[in-house]
C-alpha cells in the first residue's frame, strides 16, 4: 500500500536534484558557499522511485522523495531537513575526497550488471562543482557513499511512514517498527537519530499500545 505524502509541495515535474538544491540554497544566505554533497537515485518501479539527499559541511541536510498518493496519481515531493552526526558527516566528505570529488568517471563501465537504479553523486563548493552518474562503481569510496546514502534514505522513509501511521493508522505502527528494528539490527539503516522526533511522539502517546511504544523507545536508544 502506498502511503500518502506528509508534505506534498507540488507535482514533481522535473525529476532530479534541482528542487532539492534550490531548497537547500534557500536555507541560509551562505548555504551556497558551504561544501555540499548530493546523492540522487532514480529507480522506476521501486518505492520511492526517486529520492535525493543533500548534506553540507556543517552536517545540515535536506531530503526529498517522489510519492504517489494513489494508483495513477501524479507524483508529489515529500521534503524534510535533518542534522547529520559529526562522525558520519566527516566520513562522507572524506569518501568524496577519496573519489576526487566525482570529477572523473565513476561508473564501472560493465554492461552485464543488473540495473540497480540511475545514481548521481554531486559535489560543489566555492571553487568546484562536479557531477557523476553511475549504475555501479568499482571505487570503494563511491560504494561506501552509495550504501550510506541508501541506508539513510531508508531511515528517512521510515520517518515519513511512521508519522503518517501515527496520525491516521496506529494499528500499522507495530509491523512498521518491527521491520525498522530488523533493518537497524542488520546495519541497513543510517542516522536513526534523525527520526527521533516521531519515535518520541509514539513513545509518549498513551493511546498507542505498550509493545509498540517499547519498540519505538528501543529504536531511539539504537539511534544514540
Amino acid at each position: 500500500m502506498r502511503v500518502p505524502s506528509l508534505v506534498a509541495v507540488g507535482v514533481l515535474a522535473f525529476p532530479g536534484i534541482c528542487g532539492l538544491l534550490m531548497a537547500q540554497a534557500a536555507l541560509s544566505g551562505d548555504a551556497a558557499l558551504k561544501p555540499q554533497i548530493t546523492f540522487t537515485l532514480d529507480f522506476p518501479g521501486s518505492e520511492p522511485a526517486h529520492y535525493a539527499i543533500a548534506v553540507d559541511a556543517g552536517g545540515h541536510g535536506s531530503y526529498e522523495s517522489a510519492v504517489k498518493e494513489g494508483e495513477g496519481a501524479a507524483e508529489q515531493t515529500y521534503q524534510t531537513e535533518f542534522e547529520m552526526s559529526a562522525g558520519n558527516r566527516d566520513r562522507i566528505f572524506e569518501w568524496a575526497k577519496q573519489a576526487q570529488y566525482f570529477a572523473g568517471k565513476i561508473d564501472s563501465g560493465k554492461h552485464n550488471l543488473a540495473f540497480t537504479g540511475s545514481k548521481m553523486l554531486s559535489y560543489q563548493d566555492g571553487q568546484r562543482s562536479f557531477t557523476a552518474r553511475y549504475n555501479y562503481s568499482s571505487q570503494e569510496a563511491v560504494r561506501q557513499l552509495t550504501a550510506f546514502f541508501q541506508n539513510m534514505a531508508g531511515t528517512l522513509e521510515y520517518g515519513r511512514r511512521l508519522t503518517y501511521y501515527h496520525r491516521y493508522q496506529k494499528l500499522a505502527l507495530d509491523d512498521e517498527l518491527k521491520h525498522m528494528e530488523a533493518q537497524a539490527r542488520n546495519n541497513e539503516l543510517s542516522e536513526i537519530q534523525v527520526v527521533a522526533p516521531v519515535l518520541r511522539e509514539i513513545v509518549e502517546d498513551a493511546s498507542v499500545i505498550k509493545v509498540v511504544r517499547a519498540r519505538a523507545k528501543e529504536l531511539m536508544e539504537m539511534g544514540k
